[in-house]
Formats: C-alpha cells, structure tokens, sequence
C-alpha cells in the first residue's frame, strides 16, 4: 500500500478537484466562461486556476467586473430548495460545486446555524437554494460521484465521512424525530435522537456520530 503524507493527500485531492472543474469549464459556453469570472469572490482558488486554464485555452479576456447584484433581489426570485444538510462545510461543499460550475445559488438559515449549532436540526437544517431555471442542472451537479475531500473558500479541507462498514462516501446524517424535537425545544431539555446518527445510502448501515 502506497501511503501518502497530508500534505500529498490534499495535493491528490486539489488535482482531482482541478480536472472535475476543468471538464465542466470545457462544456460552457464563452459568455459563460466570462460571466463567470465576474464573480472571483464565488470560486474556491481550485476554481479560478481551472477556469483561468480554460479562458487561457481559448484566448478570452475577462470582462470587466459590473456592480454586484444585491442578495435581497436574488432572494426575491422563484427559488427552489435542491438540498438540506445539517452541518456548515457540507452545505458550502455543495454551494461552492455550483458556483463553481457557473449555477447562482445561496444557503437559507446559515447564519441561524452559524450562531448556534443546536438550531440546524430544530429548523430542518442549512438550504441550498437554486433558480427554477438550474434546477435539473444543479441536481445534476450534486448527484455526481462524491469526493473525498474539497478545499471550501472560509472554511479550508473538507473531507466527507465514509460508512465504517463498506467504506463509501454516500452518507448522510439523519434528522431528529420532529415531534420530540419540538416539544424537547420548548421545555428546554435535552433533544434526544431517535435513531442513529448517520446513514448509508450504499449498504443501509446506521451508526452514531461521534464527532462531538
């Protein structure tokens, strides 16, 4: 077994990240390509080298940069929820992989659950948002094999559980039983979960999380 070092791992990681980005950035069109470097701040560092690659390769020039969009606007549009996810560096996983991809889309409730970890599971978790119009595109973003890890713009590596039993990355964490939820929420006691923590798509297997 080869055995790499941390650093040589996230360095594997960064590379492979690059190569799913620049497959993407080759089936955009050039206005795509240039609208996309309109908005720097969205794009993980992976991101901007694979599409500064790619503006490269077909001799594009970055336009200049237009006033910034005010979220109020967005957030009035015809949004649809795609995802929900419990925790932070997942739910900017997923925001980050559609940005990247050129997809507009922001999280509902996280800053609710920046202030207050508790809260994610009281209120449904962190959304993904998305315009009626990307919907089947950002799906299918999303439900592409899933990576080990991925650099996250605030928040650095993220590495995705794997299922102890077969070792997939095809996990989730359960939601708590509502109603105990709710009424545990309201007394003031402790929320007590009604099942195991995490889940696998993959082989159905269920254990705790114990990263708390």
């Amino acid at each position: 077994m080869n055995y790499l070092d941390p650093q040589e791992k996230e360095e594997e990681r960064r590379r492979e990240e690059r190569r799913r980005l620049a497959e993407i950035y080759a089936g955009m069109t050039d206005a795509e390509l240039q609208n996309l470097g309109l908005r720097p701040a969205s794009l993980t560092e992976v991101a901007w080298e694979a599409l500064d690659d790619e503006l490269d390769r077909r001799n594009l020039e970055l336009l200049e940069e237009e006033a910034p969009e005010d979220r109020e606007e967005l957030e009035l549009r015809e949004l649809v929820t795609i995802r929900q996810f419990r925790d932070l560096p997942e739910a900017l996983l997923a925001k980050g992989s559609l940005e990247s991809a050129g997809i507009e889309c922001f999280l509902a409730d996280e800053n609710l659950v920046r202030l207050d970890w508790f809260i994610s599971n009281f209120i449904g978790g962190i959304k993904l948002n998305v315009r009626v119009a990307d919907v089947e595109n950002a799906r299918k973003i999303l439900d592409e094999p899933i990576l080990e890890g991925l650099y996250v713009q605030g928040v650095g590596l993220y590495e995705q559980p794997r299922c102890p039993k077969c070792q997939s990355l095809d996990v989730n964490f359960q939601e708590l039983d509502r109603p105990i939820a709710y009424m545990s929420a309201f007394l003031r006691l402790p929320m007590p979960v009604q099942r195991p923590a995490w889940r696998c798509h993959a082989c159905d297997a269920e254990w705790e999380d114990e990263s708390d």
